[in-house]
């Protein structure tokens, strides 16, 4: 999940209709599903976390990840967060039939809307037989997993600076940056998204001894809205260089 910004909602004069509400667990902040229109959207307080109006970072993290993974035989990646399934969906459409994703949602109502009011949206991605989903704390996944995953793509909370949920710090931390590259193959990739640039966040990844790429995408699929940032990190050999 993640901030795209306040809304400006005296600039649209199309009617909003509240659809659900969810609580994060852990957290205790409320998720507001609205529907506006053709448009969805899930807000936390006044701040749109995600919106089928701007799916082109979510995509290109997949897009971009795959690329990187060259064609890799039966290729295994872990996707942390659903959210609106941008992410996912990108990623069935580029890989071949032996692939297999493996997808952690913390918050269930996400994938009940998903669904539900949103399953035209959801175009039968979580049906496909290469997906499996688990409903619980990516962070706890990955701790609990070692050299299994070619790939771990982080879709959660706003990046390292995290909206809805402090636990998510476990992810983004020293520890949580050590159980990731224990989770990923020896040349496995980690792909974090991020609603900003965040320097810290670099020279901690560089310290986990990672070798890394920042890229920096725009929020709408036609190359437009605000400047997101995805980090594509592998794990640096003995004597190689950060």
């Amino acid at each position: 999940m993640h901030m795209f910004g306040i809304l400006g909602l005296e600039n649209d004069m199309t009617p909003r209709e509240l659809m659900a509400t969810a609580i994060v667990p852990g957290g205790g902040e409320e998720l507001r599903l609205y529907r506006r229109g053709a448009d969805f959207m899930i807000l936390l307080d006044r701040a749109e976390l995600m919106s089928t109006r701007m799916s082109g970072s979510e995509e290109a993290l997949a897009e971009m990840t795959c690329a990187r993974l060259h064609d890799r035989p039966r290729p295994h990646l872990l996707i942390g967060g659903y959210g609106m399934g941008f992410t996912l969906r990108a990623a069935l459409a580029v890989l071949d039939q032996t692939a297999r994703i493996t997808v952690v949602e913390l918050v269930p109502e996400i994938i009940a809307w998903a669904r539900g009011p949103m399953a035209s949206l959801m175009a039968g991605c979580l049906d496909d037989p290469r997906v499996r989903l688990v409903q619980g704390d990516v962070a706890s996944v990955i701790a609990e997993t070692a050299s299994a995953y070619d790939a771990i793509l982080l879709d959660v909370d706003n990046g390292p600076d995290g909206l809805t949920r402090t636990d998510n710090d476990r992810l983004y931390s020293t520890r949580g940056l050590a159980a990731a590259k224990r989770a990923l193959t020896p040349d496995g990739i980690l792909s974090i998204w991020s609603a900003a640039p965040d320097p810290v966040f670099s020279r901690r990844l560089a310290s986990a001894g990672f070798r890394t790429d920042e890229v920096v995408v725009r929020a709408r699929s036609n190359g437009k809205g605000p400047r997101h940032v995805i980090w594509f990190a592998t794990p640096a050999g003995p004597g190689m260089p950060q």
